[in-house]
């Protein structure tokens, strides 16, 4: 195990969560949540059926050994990972794209990072370790760089005239968008439970020969369906309320084009977590510090797709060296984790 490998593979897993959207923004003339079901349907189901059978041929065989129990639990989980998908979409919608992603994902990194240790009674140990100790540290980092690239969205919303307020965020409540923030941070968490949950399946695959780094190939299959689970019905019942089930089909519409970008988007989507996968096999016992990586990651690349599109264009010096300041910390982070799952030191 390398540890320094993993944060490399979680690093390309967060530039493709940041930049998945860019292809999804390519689609024109559907609804929200046309596009969102067709890029869901590659990014849920095919890609990852595809993948895993490319990568573990015994995929089938896999889970067709793996108990109910394990299969039900993480299929659950992805089902809730779902819901707060959604829920982090509200966020948006009552806080807008700075608060609202730092809160949520400030949410989702702390709940899926801590929980899972917690809940396996492994917390203390990892206060008994010289490593250990070393991890937490990074994840507090991290946390903190999340609150402040937080702060620079809010530095950012404050510049803004009203009539640029009511524009960006048409429907702001805090206390709505606070409320919802904290429902999604703590379902968008499930993933990193799901995972947990299909520990059993990886133990299969492992002994059916897969490679380590793909051997979580075979879970994602079981999580991201449950969550296109979720997806499917919201997406669904938008479409037949709205009338626009009929965006698939409809010769008005561009539909080579929308397919296409869907598609580009869905598969560049999944491999956020193909490569988050391949990241956490890297991070030894201390492997649940994987979802804090996620989370700053996307982070850091999501503004670094902002910053080009300029859309940070216009805000004060104090706004952007808040920003850099909170992006620093959150790669100081990173190295951080690193360094803990290197020295590994057993507990005591």
């Amino acid at each position: 195990m390398n540890s320094f490998l993993g944060i490399f593979f979680h690093a390309i897993g967060g530039f493709a969560a940041g930049s998945f959207y860019l292809p999804i923004k390519k689609i024109k003339n559907w609804s929200w949540e046309s596009g969102w079901l067709v890029n869901g349907i590659f990014a849920w189901l095919i890609i990852p059926w595809l993948v895993s059978l490319l990568t573990v041929p015994e995929t089938v065989n896999i889970l067709s050994k793996a108990e109910f129990s394990t299969l039900f639990w993480t299929f659950f989980f992805g089902v809730l990972w779902g819901i707060g998908g959604l829920a982090f979409g509200m966020t948006m919608r009552y806080l807008g794209m700075s608060l609202g992603m730092a809160l949520a994902l400030g949410l989702t990194a702390a709940f899926g990072t801590l929980i899972p240790p917690i809940y396996e009674g492994k917390f203390n140990i990892l206060l008994e370790t010289t490593s250990g100790l070393v991890v937490l540290t990074g994840i507090g980092v991290c946390l903190i760089g999340i609150v402040i690239c937080g702060k620079a969205g809010i530095l950012k919303d404050k510049q803004l005239s009203d009539e640029e307020k009511r524009q960006g965020v048409k429907e702001f409540n805090i206390k709505k968008g606070i409320v919802v923030a904290v429902f999604a941070g703590v379902l968008s968490a499930c993933f990193a439970f799901g995972i947990a949950a299909g520990a059993p399946i990886s133990d299969l695959a492992i002994q059916n020969n897969a490679p380590v780094l793909w051997q979580n190939g075979p879970v994602f299959i079981v999580i991201l369906a449950g969550g296109f689970t979720s997806n499917f019905i919201w997406c669904a019942y938008l479409n037949i309320k709205k009338k626009t089930y009929k965006d698939y089909c409809s010769e008005k519409m561009p539909l080579k084009r929308n397919y296409f970008f869907a598609a580009i988007a869905g598969t560049t989507w999944y491999c956020q977590f193909m490569f988050y996968g391949m990241g956490s096999t890297q991070m030894s016992e201390h492997d649940f510090a994987s979802w804090t990586l996620h989370m700053a990651f996307i982070i850091i690349f999501s503004t670094m797709w902002g910053l080009i599109t300029k859309e940070w264009k216009g805000v004060s010096k104090k706004v952007i060296l808040t920003l850099t300041l909170g992006l620093l910390i959150l790669m100081a982070s990173t190295v951080i984790i690193g360094i803990g799952n290197q020295l590994n030191i057993p507990s005591k």
